[in-house]
C-alpha cells in the first residue's frame, strides 16, 4: 500500500489499487487495508465526477463489523459512505446508512477510554492522522443529517441538529460560530410545528443567556410563547431582512419553502391563541382574527384538527366554530357533583359566618 502516493500517474495509481483490492478481498486479517484501499479508490472517482461509482464502491463495505478498526474511522468511513448518497440524492440509503451511527457516540469522553487491552483481546488499531477527531466527526455528522432533513422539509429534527453543533464546546466558545447556529435554531424553532417537543425547545432556547446577543430572535420567540393573535404582516415587515439576510450566514439560506411555512405556523399559533380564549366563535369573527378569508381560515382550521393539533366543530349552516370537547354523561355528573359541593361549603360557610355576626351582637346588647 505504501507504493500507492510513488504510483507515476493516475492510471498506474487506479490499476494498483484495483489489484490490491482483489487480492485482499476476502481474507479478514486485512479487512481495514482493503476499507482503506476502497475509500481511496472513491476519492478518485468523485474528483472525475462519478458519484454513483463512488458511493457503490464505499457500500460494498461494511465496516461497522471490523472489530479492530478506531472508533473514529468506522465513524468517518460511514460519514464519507452518508455524504456520497446524498450527493447522488439517494436518500433512502442516506437514511438507513446514518442510523448506523448513534449519536450516543460522541457524547463518550475519549481521555476516560484509553485502557490497556487485556491479554487475547482483540487489538484496536490507531486511526491515521487524516482522521478528525470525534468532536470534528460529531459536526460532520450533524451537517449530514441537515442535508438529510431538508430534503423532507423536517424543520423539528434541523433544529435539533443544530442545537446538538451549538452544543459542541468549540463552537459555544467562538461568537462568529455560534450566532449564527443560534439564528438558525431560533428560525427552525419557529417553522416547526406546534407539538410537546416544539414547545420544550422553545422554552429551553429562551432561557439561553447567548440569545440576549440577537434581541430580534429574543422577541420573536417571545412573541411565540406569549399567547396573543400575531398579526402576520407586522412581524414580516419586522424580520423579512433577517429572513433574507440569512443566506450570507454560516450554513446557508434556510430552505426554499420556509416563508409560505412560517406563515402557516403563524396562522396555526393564532389559532391555539383563540382557541384558548373562546369556546365558541363565528367563522366570519376568527377570519378577521387571522387577517384570512372565510374560507382560509375553514381551510386551516380544518388541518389542524386533523392533525389533532386541537379540537374543534365548525357548524357550517350557522357558521359557528365550538372549540370545547364533548362530554360523556360520567363527566358531566362528576361536575355537577362538585359543583354541588362546592354550593353546599358556600352556604355552610354563609350560615357560619351569620352565626358569628348574631353571637357578636348579641354579646354587644347584653354588654
Amino acid at each position: 500500500m505504501q507504493y500507492i502516493d510513488q504510483t507515476p500517474d493516475l492510471e498506474t495509481k487506479i490499476e494498483l489499487i484495483k489489484t490490491l483490492n482483489s487480492v485482499a478481498a476476502g481474507k479478514i486479517y486485512v479487512e481495514i487495508e482493503r476499507a482503506r484501499l476502497i475509500k481511496k479508490l472513491a476519492k478518485i472517482k468523485e474528483e472525475q465526477g462519478l458519484i454513483a461509482e463512488a458511493a457503490d464502491l464505499m457500500q460494498e463495505i461494511a465496516v461497522e463489523t471490523f472489530g479492530a478498526m478506531a472508533k473514529t474511522e468506522k465513524i468517518a468511513f460511514i460519514l464519507e459512505q452518508v455524504r456520497l448518497c446524498l450527493d447522488r440524492e439517494d436518500y433512502v440509503r442516506a437514511q438507513i446508512l446514518s442510523r448506523k451511527i448513534s449519536p450516543r457516540v460522541f457524547e463518550v469522553d475519549p481521555s476516560k477510554e484509553k485502557k490497556k487491552p487485556k491479554e487475547g483481546e482483540n487489538m484496536v488499531e490507531e486511526a491515521p492522522a487524516d482522521i478528525p477527531s470525534l468532536l470534528e466527526l460529531k459536526r460532520i455528522y450533524y451537517e449530514l443529517m441537515i442535508r438529510y432533513y431538508s430534503h423532507n422539509n423536517d424543520y423539528l429534527e434541523i433544529c435539533r441538529c443544530y442545537k446538538s453543533i451549538y452544543e459542541i464546546p468549540s463552537v459555544k466558545g467562538n461568537p462568529e460560530q455560534w450566532i449564527p447556529i443560534l439564528r438558525k435554531i431560533c428560525w427552525y424553532l419557529v417553522l416547526s410545528p406546534h407539538d410537546p417537543m416544539q414547545s420544550s425547545l422553545l422554552n429551553a432556547t429562551l432561557e439561553d443567556k447567548n440569545l440576549s446577543e440577537i434581541p430580534q430572535f429574543r422577541l420573536l420567540l417571545k412573541q411565540l410563547v406569549t399567547m396573543e393573535v400575531i398579526q402576520w404582516t407586522a412581524l414580516w415587515n419586522t424580520f423579512k431582512d433577517e429572513f433574507v439576510n440569512e443566506k450570507n450566514m454560516l450554513g446557508g439560506a434556510l430552505v426554499e419553502k420556509a416563508a409560505e411555512d412560517l406563515r402557516e405556523r403563524i396562522i396555526e399559533h393564532n389559532i391555539i391563541v383563540v382557541s384558548k380564549y373562546y369556546s365558541r366563535i363565528s367563522l366570519e369573527r376568527l377570519a378577521e382574527l387571522l387577517c384570512l378569508s372565510i374560507q382560509e381560515a375553514e381551510k386551516h382550521l380544518s388541518e389542524m384538527v386533523v392533525s389533532k393539533s386541537l379540537v374543534a366543530k365548525i357548524d357550517r349552516p350557522m357558521g359557528v366554530v365550538c372549540f370545547q370537547t364533548t362530554k360523556d354523561s360520567n363527566d358531566i355528573l362528576n361536575l355537577w357533583a362538585t359543583n354541588l359541593e362546592k354550593l353546599l361549603d358556600l352556604v355552610e360557610k354563609s350560615c357560619h359566618q351569620i352565626h358569628k355576626e348574631t353571637m357578636v351582637h348579641k354579646a354587644a346588647l347584653r354588654g
